[in-house]
């Protein structure tokens, strides 16, 4: 059963391993009618550009508020300074723990500070930030993310070739264990990268330039084509498009957006990498109350508790890591479709 090592890496984690008060009507705040002792929760957002934060939102503040816990969204829209203020407005709040999907896992280290100072604690949500000790990292195995996109290439180059790596966000951690799992699953295949580009806020015009340039420098020679997610392969498969290679070279992303399972079935696009990002966000909300509540959850004691550690760079800190897995034509409706994390008929829309 392919979704076995997701639902596993979730029972490791189980067993061992909004915008400011005038926030948009949309935001949903789990409310709570008890006035006791409350749990409270600030959650800053990178931004809800990319589809799957949307998922994120929806199903930690539904977990939490299941579980007695207020919560307060944030959305800093990709602002790095926006992100640090509603961090302080968090503190401010009071929140019991504040969970960051950080923009820049470099440029918060002084406001976490302040938060850890008020006896907050803070959760690094999907990516990593570093240096600052937070009390929890969860997210996927994004090493394995790369690698699962290096095979899927070499599976579809078996004679080798060229490609183009279009990445995230350097400023992202995550775009960098993506980037080492990717190039180590190349080595000893023949493929040879021959341009590399980021993309800054991971805007996705920047990989529709990103390609272009690309076939600029190398002469219109690629074999295949790298993007770190399904939002930049999009426009990737546009600048190919107007060169008329779309479809007939491989392109491998992650996140498995409604758009890129489009694609798929379509054959302008090779896989992606699924990340059951519900049973992330679940996860971290279980995390959260926890933490909240003063629980240690690094001990077998607690309601969920995690053996692993990572580096942040300076700490070794608590990490919670799930499974990813690589999605094809061949396992799609299995996977995404068979799962309910995307209807058939939105998927196959433009297939007859």
């Amino acid at each position: 059963m392919i979704l076995l090592p997701a639902l596993f890496a979730v029972a490791l984690c189980m067993t061992g391993c909004a915008e400011k008060e005038a926030a948009q009507p949309d935001a949903p705040v789990a409310q709570s009618e008890a006035a006791g002792d409350i749990v409270k929760i600030g959650v800053s957002f990178d931004s809800f550009v990319i589809e799957r934060w949307i998922r994120d939102r929806d199903i930690f503040v539904s977990t939490a508020k299941g579980l007695g816990a207020d919560v307060n969204v944030q959305n800093a829209s990709g602002e790095v300074e926006e992100q640090i203020e509603q961090i302080r407005y968090l503190i401010d709040k009071q929140m019991d723990v504040i969970v960051i999907v950080a923009i820049d896992g470099t440029a918060l280290k002084e406001v976490i500070a302040e938060a850890k100072a008020a006896g907050i604690r803070v959760v690094s949500y999907d990516r990593l930030i570093k240096d600052c000790d937070t009390d929890l990292y969860i997210s996927f195995d994004n090493e394995k993310v790369g690698t699962l996109m290096g095979e899927a290439l070499a599976e579809a180059l078996p004679q080798g070739g060229t490609i183009f790596e279009i990445l995230g966000s350097a400023s992202d951690n995550n775009v960098t264990q993506v980037k080492k799992g990717f190039e180590d699953a190349l080595l000893g295949t023949g493929i040879q990268i021959a341009y590399s580009s980021y993309c800054d806020n991971w805007l996705a015009e920047l990989a529709f330039d990103a390609v272009n340039d690309g076939l600029e420098k190398t002469g219109g020679e690629v074999d295949g084509v790298m993007c770190g997610n399904d939002d930049l392969a999009g426009q990737a498969i546009k600048a190919l498009t107007e060169s008329k290679k779309a479809g007939s070279i491989p392109v491998v992303a992650q996140d498995a957006d409604l758009s890129g399972c489009q694609r798929i079935v379509e054959g302008t696009q090779t896989m992606t990498v699924y990340k059951p990002v519900e049973d992330e966000a679940e996860m971290a909300a279980r995390f959260a109350v926890a933490l909240a509540k003063g629980e240690d959850i690094t001990s077998a004691e607690s309601s969920v508790s995690t053996q692993a550690t990572i580096s942040d760079g300076t700490y070794d800190i608590p990490c919670c890591a799930l499974e990813p897995v690589a999605v094809t034509k061949e396992n799609l409706d299995e996977v995404i479709i068979d799962s309910g994390f995307h209807q058939r008929d939105d998927v196959y829309l433009n297939v007859e």
